[in-house]
């Protein structure tokens, strides 16, 4: 199905040490990014040892949030992906903060997995130097963890996310901003402790080409160029040149280096040592710098669902492969829910929304997975597949909003299930795993034989199937199961009548 370009997108990064967003044009398969904000909130440095997210750095992290919402304050609503990372996922109070900052911005803000940072980086990296056949080392350190990928051309090979960044690491090692031979060296082998178990995986003879994707390294590499440290981006013999420097200075005011902006500053000491130990650990004695990252990986993914190239589709498919589902029943399953949806249009609104019935295909095409595991129970064994693995293209709310709609199919039904939800889900997810029971109901003989035209309303909580007549009659087993569906749906404050 084609649909009209749109002419603007946006995406925004909530990073745990700067805010970004890029609002780009998109024409004959270009991108054109046409503003760029940034500002460093330093998210990560407002977490106290609770993980709690501090009253001033939300007041600073909102404040921006408001601005940027000025810039894309009549954008429609699909034509801007917000994401959020690390210190977002750690924190807390993570949801009461999202609560506010979705109203300044006025778009909704979805959290991403340190996996999924890693691909959509990727994704940028890749479309910013073009294809070539070479494997690729990538590199991205944030505020809050550090994204390593290894990949060919536009794909992901390998994808790690480690919790250690910039903000965090100088927190820890360099503590108001105090520099010493010691702390550096500490802060580097923090860094190596983390990476020793990747180390087999992504060292130097696995890719041919490192690339860095981040403020931190664009930083280092502009310090080493200006100082004639380095005339090709980050080079072994220049990072060593930078640590013998800093190794000298007692505080990183003392830091006399040229091209490094005093609002990266306060992060630079961890910033270094996280690239120095990577070069370490992993043999590397050369690294490009590239543009592109997270931001324009957001862009080319939120495109890619305006475009029917919805990678959390391509998901869908490889965990229905992976965990060997009845894929002909799932289709028969989803043929049923589109008859379903066709007729309830007008009683239920929500069904018109394309992310409802996205939602509701992706149920049916997994609901099964959890038989991998074990029988006994298993929507709840797929529920928590769903909720807990490293999906492509979803984020943390995606994943809890279908393992709820996935673990309330069958059996009996609890509105709590759906408590947690980020509105407009805790209300919604409910008729979701209404209309899946109902057509999984409705199939459960596993009958290859295509059900014949029945009719349904859904009014509040009242539902009504009517079919053919006799049907029910010839079928007492489908009677029986809906008698029994109906029993399990009264618990939940639904009404089923059927004839």
């Amino acid at each position: 199905m084609s649909k009209k370009a749109p002419e603007i997108v946006a995406a925004v990064d909530l990073g745990s040490n700067s805010f970004h967003m890029i609002v780009c044009s998109y024409n004959n398969g270009s991108l054109q990014i046409i503003d760029r904000l940034k500002e460093m909130v330093r998210l990560a440095s407002g977490l106290d040892k609770k993980n709690l997210l501090d009253a001033k750095t939300q007041e600073r992290a909102l404040s921006c949030l408001e601005r940027f919402g000025q810039r894309i304050r009549d954008f429609p609503m699909g034509n801007v992906r917000v994401v959020g990372t690390n210190t977002l996922r750690t924190a807390k109070n993570a949801q009461q903060f999202l609560l506010k900052a979705e109203q300044a911005l006025n778009y909704p803000i979805h959290i991403i997995s340190g996996i999924e940072e890693a691909r959509l980086i990727y994704m940028g990296v890749a479309y910013s130097l073009g294809g070539n056949g070479d494997k690729r080392f990538v590199m991205d350190i944030g505020g809050g963890s550090t994204e390593y990928i290894i990949g060919s051309g536009n794909t992901p090979l390998k994808k790690e996310s480690l919790n250690m960044g910039c903000v965090s690491v100088s927190n820890q090692f360099f503590k108001d901003g105090r520099l010493s031979k010691s702390a550096l060296t500490q802060a580097t082998l923090f860094a190596e402790q983390r990476l020793e178990p990747f180390e087999k995986d992504y060292h130097r003879k696995h890719w041919q080409q490192a690339i860095g994707a981040s403020g931190s390294l664009r930083s280092i590499a502009k310090v080493l160029q200006a100082k004639n440290w380095s005339n090709n981006g980050i080079t072994r013999d220049g990072l060593e040149q930078l640590v013998a420097y800093m190794n000298q200075c007692n505080h990183v005011d003392d830091l006399n280096l040229p091209e490094l902006d005093t609002e990266r500053l306060p992060v630079f000491a961890g910033g270094v040592a996280i690239i120095y130990a990577t070069f370490k650990s992993l043999h590397i004695e050369q690294m490009t710098v590239s543009e592109g990252a997270l931001r324009e990986g957001l862009i080319l993914d939120l495109l890619g669902r305006l475009y029917d190239d919805d990678i959390r589709s391509t998901t869908v498919r490889a965990l229905t492969e992976r965990y060997h589902t009845d894929r002909e029943h799932s289709g028969r399953i989803q043929q049923t829910i589109s008859a379903m949806l066709t007729q309830l249009d007008n009683d239920i609104p929500l069904f018109k929304n394309n992310s409802a019935v996205q939602f509701l295909n992706w149920a049916a095409a997994l609901h099964e997975i959890g038989m991998d595991i074990a029988h006994s129970q298993y929507h709840k064994h797929s529920a928590y597949i769903i909720e807990n693995g490293d999906l492509a293209g979803f984020s943390s709310q995606d994943q809890k909003i279908l393992a709820a709609v996935v673990k309330a199919h069958r059996r009996k039904f609890s509105k709590v299930n759906f408590s947690d939800l980020p509105a407009p889900w805790h209300d919604q997810g409910i008729y979701l795993s209404v209309i899946l029971r109902l057509a999984v109901v409705l199939h459960r003989n596993r009958y290859e034989q295509p059900l014949p035209d029945f009719k349904i309303a859904l009014a509040k909580t009242k539902i009504r199937l009517q079919f053919p007549k006799d049907y029910l009659l010839q079928l007492p087993l489908t009677h029986a199961d809906l008698i029994q569906e109906a029993d399990y749906l009264k618990s939940a404050g639904f009404k089923l009548e059927f004839s």
